[in-house]
């Protein structure tokens, strides 16, 4: 038995929930419903800067009430099925609701137990992750204390949320070292998946040159598959043809897990159907393959595009665009063209802006500043400027 009915349902009160469902509402859609557990929202860009120990953990949180548009329905509870062909969604205490329209946005799945052993040493015996809001100042803890020894930032492959995030906090404890005056005591390993450290030469160049003012070993093709607490060592395995497994040992381990769509989406008939099992979208006008009012947008879809908050900035008003030209049947004439941010902190006080479109076309917003390499203003632009425009623009549908 349906339980309520909205035009537009908007599963998830992360960054592309909320963004969609302020626009909507600033265009004039009076029924938008968004449904979202959590009490807490959070702006996870910052973690990276906690784990780094420069920002304080609790400027990144807060109450999901305060950022829930004032005519939005919140329905707090949490998405676990979704029918398309009867347009319901169902909840975990049962209730149901049809829609209209259907925004499907509810994060990604942090798949920790995916890597062996990582789950059970968290948070202890220098094992960390600023994936998530309670560890990333353990992160902190375990880089200030560090003097000597082993240290080792491990990416997973697959997409993930900020790819950019395990090579930042490298650089950010590697910069740190060396301000103590410890960095030559100190054996300094990033573990990437990829070739190289970044897809656009220019830029992986300067993160080459970065990596290796710092004396950073770069394993590319590998990923840590295993974490061994107890002899404190990890498994590397290699991903591309022609490397070899190891064992690194280390003092201080920061692990990112393996991610994808969450459980539910998988098993329902809007995924793709393979490992990612992410919502099928078309990757320029973000409306499902399948089902034409089914829309998606954030980490969950399924375009090809850096998953990122500033790629949902960009998303958010094609959606809304798209939705309206759905309801008034039009055709959908709003594209995103796979725009990604991904702001590379390289020390205390400089960053790396990278920005680009699914074609890696490098899409500078910053005039005058060369975008592959890192500057100073681009720090004060991550500390300052964008948790601003998050909080008081993006989340109110304004930017």
């Amino acid at each position: 038995m349906v339980t309520a009915k909205h035009q537009v349902v908007i599963i998830g009160g992360g960054t592309a929930g909320i963004s969609v469902a302020a626009r909507l509402l600033r265009r004039g859609h009076s029924d938008v419903a968004v449904i979202e557990p959590s009490d807490t929202h959070y702006y996870q860009p910052l973690w990276t800067l906690v784990g780094g120990g420069r920002a304080d953990a609790s400027t990144t949180a807060r109450p999901e009430a305060s950022v829930m548009p004032r005519n939005a329905t919140w329905i707090k509870d949490a998405a676990a099925a979704v029918d398309p062909d009867n347009n319901t969604v169902t909840c975990a205490g049962g209730a149901v609701y049809e829609y209209d329209v259907l925004v499907v946005s509810p994060g990604i799945q942090l798949d920790w137990a995916d890597t062996e052993g990582l789950s059970d040493a968290l948070g202890k015996d220098g094992v960390s992750s600023n994936y998530r809001f309670d560890l990333a100042p353990r992160t902190w803890d375990f880089i200030r204390d560090l003097r000597s020894g082993t240290a080792v930032f491990a990416m997973p492959s697959g997409p993930i949320k900020c790819a950019g995030a395990p090579q930042k906090i490298a650089y950010l404890a590697s910069d740190y070292w060396r301000s103590q005056g410890v960095l030559d005591d100190i054996d300094v390993h990033l573990v990437v998946p990829t070739p190289r450290l970044f897809g656009i030469p220019a830029i992986a160049d300067n993160l080459d040159a970065v990596a290796a003012e710092y004396g950073i070993t770069v394993h590319t093709n590998a990923e840590v598959t295993s974490v061994d607490a107890e002899a404190r060592k990890v498994g590397v395995t290699a991903t591309g043809a022609g490397g070899s497994d190891t064992m690194l040992s280390y003092e201080v381990l920061h692990a990112v897990p393996r991610q994808s769509a969450p459980d539910w989406i998988k098993a329902s008939p809007l995924s793709t159907g393979d490992a990612g099992g992410y919502v099928e979208i078309d990757k320029h006008t973000m409306q499902h393959v399948r089902y034409p009012n089914v829309f998606s947008l954030g980490d969950a879809g399924s375009s090809p595009n850096s998953k990122t908050g500033a790629a949902i900035r960009k998303q958010a008003p094609v959606v809304v665009d798209n939705i309206d030209a759905f309801l008034t049947g039009r055709p959908l004439q709003a594209s995103y063209n796979g725009y990604g941010s991904c702001p590379i902190v390289t020390s205390s006080h400089a960053m790396l802006l990278a920005e680009f479109d699914y074609d890696l076309n490098i899409t500078p917003s910053v005039p005058l500043l060369d975008p592959t390499k890192p500057h100073r203003s681009y720090w004060y632009l991550k500390k300052y400027g964008l948790p601003f425009m998050y909080w008081n623009l993006m989340l109110k549908g304004l930017a």
